[in-house]
């Protein structure tokens, strides 16, 4: 037998062919994987879900059989028979997501809108007129969003709810809410049940006040283990016992009832899903999830909104303060504000009076209402509060900055006073995290120890609602006001100071120029854009910005410690550690060459140290104190507040007087938004910075080192020179092509076919600024770019990826302009020049008026989109017919698929079996 078709096997099954079931060669693979029968690989797709084949990634083909009575076109009746199945099938479609977008976005909106209005109208007539009300149609846009405002923030409290209880059922109650906790033991000593807010942990099982001495015995007891033989021989001993089966037969049912109710609800958690819940999966079912989803807000709104607003009402009218509230612009917060305040304290005030007459149920019910308004408030102090103090201090100390004064903030907050406290607010926030972040950076240099006062953000074990939950409010208070003294220092110290500095010594220099013109011929917003877009990002994601951070405070660190002999203080003994660590390293090992056995107490020392030197999770390294130690740090105070106040007069004029001084050369006199010049000068600044670290980064070498190098290098052959220079050409040459040719055509066509269209009329000429339209035309390749990266696969996608990852270096100016700038700018200049050419050299020669030659020019522009939006449109529908087409006549007159070989020689496939017969 003949060894070549011996090796003709299914790579499945690994059979034979026969005459009723022929092995194909699909796809490139050859060898003994080569070939493999239809059913086999039919299964395969099937179960893998896949088209193509995993090893040599070719797509598998199939060629339909159809019926032998089929004809060569399809009747016009199973067209149109097709056809309306497939409307139908439309409509339906159509009919029910609209149903579900009108339930969702118009019923559950609206409906909380009306009932929150009714609420808070305080009249009776209101809830009389609400079934009327709901079915008003005044109003129902501004209704429907602001009931999706309602709706979110219901939501958001339901799942705040949810999450705050399982905060507090993993990390335990307070210690006040389970002191008097009772635990009934049975005669053993052991608790019959588990107390309340019992998570399984013992840890916070909590103790009896005085516990007798067979209390300590059982409190052993979890941790002890128990053999599972002798396990079960008790279970032996108690076979015969009819109690204990009762007992057990009890427990187990018990048991059997919380398993079972565990599973169910799993159950049904798995079979809620987000389709079903919508109603995405075409039934009806979300109807029944939209009445609790209106009950649940309207709940929420009764809860958390209309009790605490009224309550809060009738403490600010009874207590005088009305007139300050109204006089705020924010009345219902700060009045919901106070209701809580007062639901906080009536709830404590309730919880102990509870705990003195011993209703432990309505006291702990009560205890918990009272940390759900607790962490509720610090919540809000933490975050909206402490971030607006921050916003208002900075404003409040940088008017002198701009030229402003208190009446000019009083004046915006009376004009827009929702929009000024959102800005202040934001620059808070702002504030904060860039604090937060210096923090963290400090730690990372640091000794573990020294910023004790300051919490860990990146500490695992550090969780701050689990401080809101069990640390007192006298202790948040202290934090918030300790907050607000160091953060308003810091202001103070780097913008204040400084400011009144610069006026005294640079009486010209402020204030800064931030007004804008709207007449001038670039404009600022697109000044803006380019900088936000182009400049800025540049600045961050290549200026290595944190690590310069760094490395400055480490010099700084490191020299100042030196000078006031604190370096063990700041940075720790590192030589010593590294050190210790070596000779404890060889004390292990000369301990286990002798077989000595450590001591526990030298096992955990030694632990101890390891985890100091890989610089684990540990809150404290032991230091050397130098003499006159708090003098020492006074001084380090001083010499750190006179650190961040030159840091902060060089951070506040030296880039903004650099871009002014630049700017000048191009805008001579001129007034520039600061904006700009402070962005020219920092960007120059980086530049140099940048240029200075390079030439540091050489210095160590020698001077020798870098003669030579420089030597070197101008001895270069003249080849690499003329590959430098041409690596430079092809560098200017792709930029100006993508960054300067392609922006200012797209910006060009954007400005002709939607700007000038809309902004100016038929009887005035537009003018065409070419800066603005190419700044404008940098946001909009972007922007096309960013979405076409993530978009489907195709050929601008595969273009554009291949450029980026070939990058500066690697530069491909042939490929480039082959397959990205030509056909880009092709495109753009041909929907730029052939609707010109239309306008200004077809229609004058056919003799139309002047006045339907300006309209043609005008509006050519948007009328040719629109026939290109037209003719894509008419194209996709002819593909979907096309289908529909295949469709119809697969569903009647298909009869199978027969599977196609691959013809190796040519590239092609075909779709006959092999000829050779199967071996035998």
């Amino acid at each position: 037998m003949d060894t070549a078709e011996e090796a003709d096997i299914c790579r499945v099954c690994r059979s034979e062919g026969a005459p009723d079931k022929p092995l194909y060669h699909p796809c490139v693979c050859t060898g003994s994987i080569k070939f493999i029968h239809q059913e086999c690989l039919v299964q395969w797709l099937k179960h893998s879900r896949k088209e193509y084949c995993e090893l040599c990634k070719h797509r598998f083909a199939f060629t339909p059989i159809y019926s032998p009575d089929m004809p060569s076109r399809l009747p016009v009746q199973d067209i149109f028979a097709g056809l309306v199945t497939s409307v139908g099938t439309a409509i339906r479609y159509w009919f029910h997501y609209t149903l579900v977008a009108f339930a969702w976005l118009g019923v559950v909106p609206l409906t909380a809108c009306r009932i929150y209005k009714c609420l808070f109208t305080g009249s009776v007539s209101s809830l009389l007129t609400l079934p009327l009300d709901m079915l008003s149609t005044e109003n129902v846009l501004a209704d429907c969003l602001q009931g999706c405002f309602v709706v979110t923030c219901t939501l958001c409290a339901f799942i705040s709810l949810v999450w705050l209880r399982e905060q507090i059922v993993h990390g335990g109650a307070p210690q006040w809410l389970d002191q008097n906790q009772q635990q009934p033991a049975n005669g053993a000593g052991l608790p019959n049940e588990a107390p309340d807010g019992w998570n399984g942990a013992a840890e916070n099982v909590p103790a009896p006040p005085n516990p007798p001495a067979e209390n300590a015995v059982v409190a052993e007891i979890p941790d002890i283990q128990v053999d599972p033989a002798e396990d079960l021989e008790v279970d032996n001993d108690d076979e015969d016992d009819p109690a204990a089966e009762d007992a057990a037969e009890a427990n187990n049912g018990a048991q059997d009832d919380m398993n079972w109710n565990a599973l169910e609800w799993d159950r049904a958690a798995e079979e809620l899903t987000w389709e079903r819940m919508l109603g995405l999966d075409g039934s009806l079912v979300f109807l029944e999830h939209v009445f609790w989803v209106v009950s649940l807000n309207t709940l929420f709104i009764l809860v958390f909104a209309f009790c605490p607003y009224h309550i809060g009402h009738f403490s600010v009218v009874g207590l005088g303060f009305e007139e300050y509230v109204q006089a705020s612009h924010f009345e219902g917060l700060i009045t919901t504000i106070v209701g809580y305040v007062l639901l906080a304290v009536t709830l404590i005030i309730e919880q102990g009076l509870a705990a003195v007459v011993k209703f432990q149920r309505s006291r702990r019910l009560l205890g918990v209402c009272y940390i759900v308004v607790k962490v509720s408030l610090l919540v809000v102090v933490e975050i909206g509060v402490f971030p607006l103090i921050c916003g208002w201090w900075l404003d409040i100390c940088s008017l002198e900055m701009f030229d402003a004064s208190l009446k000019d903030r009083e004046l915006s907050f009376q004009s827009a006073p929702g929009t000024t406290m959102f800005l202040h607010w934001l620059v808070g926030m702002v504030y904060v995290f860039y604090f937060a972040s210096f923090i963290l950076l400090l730690r990372e240099v640091l000794r573990p120890g020294v910023l004790w006062f300051l919490r860990n953000l990146n500490d695992p074990d550090f969780n701050p609602v689990q401080e809101m939950i069990h640390l007192p409010i006298y202790r948040h208070l202290r934090r918030f006001i300790l907050s607000v003294v160091v953060f308003g220092s810091i202001v103070l110290l780097m913008l204040w100071l400084p400011i009144r500095i610069i006026k005294h010594i640079l009486p010209d220099f402020l204030p800064y120029n931030v007004m804008l013109y709207s007449d001038a011929p670039v404009s600022e917003l697109s000044l803006e854009l380019l900088l936000l877009q182009v400049v800025l990002p540049a600045l961050l994601e290549q200026g290595h910005t944190r690590q310069w951070m760094k490395g400055l405070v480490r010099a700084w660190t490191v020299t100042t410690g030196y000078l006031l002999d604190l370096h063990s203080y700041l940075l720790g003994n590192q030589e010593e550690n590294d050190n210790n660590a070596n000779q404890q390293a060889n004390n292990n090992q000369q301990a286990r060459n002798n077989n000595a056995i450590p001591v526990v107490g030298e096992g955990l020392h030694a632990a101890h140290q390891a985890i100091l030197q890989q610089g684990g999770p540990v809150g404290f390294q032991p230091y050397r104190r130098p003499m006159r130690f708090p003098f020492r740090i006074v001084l380090l105070i001083v010499f750190m507040c006179a650190t961040l106040l030159v840091a902060s007069l060089i951070c506040l004029t030296l880039p903004v007087f650099t871009g002014r001084w630049l700017m000048s050369f191009w805008t001579g006199s001129a007034k520039i938004h600061e904006l700009y010049t402070a962005a020219c000068g920092l960007y120059v600044c980086w530049l140099s910075i940048r240029a200075i670290t390079v030439l540091l980064a050489w210095m160590p070498q020698g001077r020798r080192v870098i003669a030579l190098k420089v030597q070197e290098w101008s001895l270069m052959q003249l080849s690499a020179g003329i590959l430098l220079v041409l690596q430079i050409v092809k560098t200017l040459i792709v930029a100006v092509l993508l960054a300067g040719v392609v922006p200012l055509l797209l910006g060009l066509l954007f400005e002709l076919v939607i700007v000038a269209p809309l902004r100016v009329p038929l009887d005035q000429t537009p003018l065409f600024y070419p800066w603005q339209d190419w700044a404008l035309g940098v946001l909009h390749a972007k922007i096309i770019a960013a979405i076409t990266l993530m978009g489907p696969q195709w050929w601008l996608k595969t273009v554009i990826e291949q450029v980026y990852a070939n990058g500066i270096r690697n530069i491909d100016l042939h490929f480039i302009i082959q397959k990205l700038a030509a056909p880009v700018i092709s495109v753009l200049l041909l929907s730029l020049c052939v609707p010109y050419v239309i306008a200004v050299g077809i229609v004058p020669v056919i003799g139309v008026a002047d006045e339907m030659q300006n309209l043609v020019q005008r509006r050519i522009y948007p009328f040719l989109l629109m026939v290109v939006m037209l003719i894509g449109i008419l194209s996709f529908q002819i593909r979907q017919f096309k289908r529909l087409y295949e469709h119809i006549k697969n569903d009647k007159y298909l009869v199978g698929q027969r599977l196609v070989n691959y013809e190796r020689k040519t590239g092609k496939v075909s779709s006959t079996p092999p000829t050779s017969s199967p071996p035998e």
